[in-house]
């Protein structure tokens, strides 16, 4: 009796277990649901941010080489410019000295003038002729002689002043000039310095925010590696493993460079223990329809921080939302489940040691479950944004479009 109610204790107990195991599993997979960003999302936004960072580095180069032109420019001029600010100085003070003297030479012109005038007219008036009168006309006879001479002298000095002016106003207008372009000169140099550093300030925003998505990039391929790795379906050589971390760690602590920009991708891969196997068998049909795709299968360079990326899988966008996901081939379900990184993932067997891998799947459907056997057609789930799919061989990758196409 003791043995029954001991039984039925052990029971209870793990039927509350396990109640509460799943209770912290709905609790963890709705916080990771939470968290957990589209693959689409991180793409594009990552295609944005390299666009963005390539074109300011441009930019940049562009201000950097326009920056180096006007300093050049403005320290062979900084000598000439000094000594035409001080002979500008003089000049001005040369004009208005010059110009105090015209403007007195021109009020004497102009009291002489009329002075002559008046003597003239006294002159030409009618008189009786006089002995007395005689002597006066031929003392202002006299007058209005030296008149004229001062009047004649005063126009010549009042000419030759206003050369003299012209002369100067002309240099002093040239050396202006040459202030004023230089000047203008300085302020397009602190302007093009403002403006280099917001971009400066702009990229290093651009880079950190790649530089996220790219992480979060990476740690989806390296989840979605770890899972087949411990699902024995593919080996991950840890030492090789370990320094592409190392590479990757270098390339992201790296400061910023904005020279000798990478113009083109060249091949490489991310892990040197990837090997990839070219697909023989019947095409298939494809996961999901109608899609598009956003990641090919293959190596790439990452433009930015120059890493080479070995991308394993395809990525597949959906051309309608809640799409739904078939598997491929005829085949036993191993894996189901929802991950941190990658969102909800199932993996299917099938013979001959090929694995297909649905990953960043919205939901899986509530009859899918380790061990189940389906068959090809079969809906395993469902996908909102975008659908990595993957496929190996005896620890052989395959590009998956080949199933296909």
């Amino acid at each position: 009796m003791m043995k029954f109610f001991l039984v039925l204790f052990l029971v209870a107990f793990s039927l509350g277990a396990k109640g509460n195991i799943d209770k912290e599993i709905r609790k963890a997979s709705g916080q990771i649901k939470n968290v957990s960003k589209s693959y689409t999302s991180i793409n594009r936004k990552m295609a944005q941010n390299a666009k963005e960072i390539l074109r300011q580095k441009v930019e940049i180069r562009k201000q950097e080489k326009l920056l180096g032109t006007l300093k050049k420019s403005l320290s062979s001029k900084e000598l000439s410019y000094k000594q035409d600010s001080i002979k500008l100085i003089e000049l001005k003070s040369e004009q208005e000295k010059l110009k105090q003297a015209q403007d007195k030479i021109e009020e004497e012109l102009i009291f002489t003038i009329a002075k002559g005038i008046s003597l003239k007219v006294v002159l030409e008036e009618n008189h009786t002729q006089t002995e007395e009168s005689l002597i006066e006309d031929a003392v202002l006879k006299s007058m209005l002689s030296k008149t004229k001479k001062d009047a004649k002298v005063l126009n010549t000095e009042f000419y030759n002043n206003s050369l003299v002016m012209n002369k100067i106003n002309k240099h002093a207008s040239s050396l202006e000039l040459a202030i004023t372009s230089i000047d203008d000169k300085r302020k397009r140099l602190i302007q093009v310095q403002s403006k280099n550093k917001k971009s400066l300030s702009r990229l290093e925003k651009s880079k950190i925010k790649y530089k996220k998505s790219l992480k979060k990039l990476l740690r989806k391929q390296d989840s979605l590696k770890q899972t087949l790795s411990k699902l024995k379906i593919i080996k991950v050589d840890k030492i090789k493993k370990a320094k592409e971390d190392e590479v990757r760690r270098k390339a992201f602590a790296k400061k910023s460079s904005y020279k000798n920009l990478p113009k083109v991708k060249k091949p490489g891969s991310s892990y040197q223990s990837v090997k990839t196997k070219k697909y023989r068998g019947k095409k298939t049909i494809t996961p999901i329809a109608p899609y598009t795709i956003t990641k090919k299968y293959g190596t790439y360079t990452d433009p930015i921080y120059g890493i080479k990326i070995f991308n394993e899988s395809i990525s597949m966008k959906p051309k309608k939302k809640n799409a739904k996901v078939k598997t491929v081939f005829n085949g036993k379900v191993i894996y189901a489940d929802k991950t941190a990184v990658l969102n909800n993932i199932v993996i299917v067997e099938h013979k001959n040691g090929l694995h297909t891998v649905y990953a960043n799947l919205s939901q899986i459907s509530p009859n899918i479950k380790k061990g189940k056997k389906i068959k090809k057609g079969y809906t395993i789930g469902r996908v909102n944004d975008e659908l990595i799919f993957e496929v190996t061989q005896k620890s052989y990758h395959i590009n998956p479009i080949r199933l296909f196409q």
